[in-house]
């Protein structure tokens, strides 16, 4: 892993247990894996956050995902290629990730209450802020670590 410093060094204790809550409530979360991997990409791609880029791009590929759909996604309200439920993830996981722009909280909840139960609403609101997090501390910190690389902590972390 590359950065401005390495983050498991400077605080491994903190970081194992925010790897470890991260994990833990990613896995609770993910009801449906593509879509989870859409959201996660969505956010990245709003947050700038190449390596998120990288690694989600790679796990939604793993889930199925298309080519094409992964191209397309910043353009996702213009692309046909994308279900009404998975539009509604997707401008949920704008209006939290952009909250501070405030721009379309209320029809953004109204489209993702028509297509989510209240379940599934927190589960897709505990990813959006999760990806946001991981956005915040790997921009921050210039992190880049290939995805196989990443998903390699992640088994040491889980063991």
């Amino acid at each position: 892993m590359t950065g401005k410093i390495n983050i498991f060094a400077a605080a491994p204790a903190l970081m194992k247990e925010w790897q470890q809550s991260s994990i833990a409530l990613s896995t609770a979360c993910n009801f449906e894996p593509k879509l989870t991997e859409l959201v996660r990409l969505r956010a990245s791609q709003i947050n700038g956050c190449a390596n998120c880029l990288n690694l989600h791009a790679a796990e939604a590929r793993a889930n199925g995902e298309t080519e094409q759909r992964i191209y397309v996604l910043p353009g996702w309200r213009e692309a046909p290629c994308y279900t009404e439920r998975e539009r509604a993830a997707l401008g949920w996981t704008e209006a939290l990730t952009r909250l501070s722009e405030g721009r379309e909280h209320e029809s953004a909840y109204a489209a993702l209450k028509a297509h989510f139960t209240e379940e599934e609403q927190v589960k897709l609101t505990l990813t959006i802020n999760i990806i946001n997090g991981w956005n915040r501390v790997v921009v921050g910190f210039g992190l880049w670590a290939e995805a196989a690389d990443i998903k390699a902590m992640a088994k040491e972390v889980a063991a």
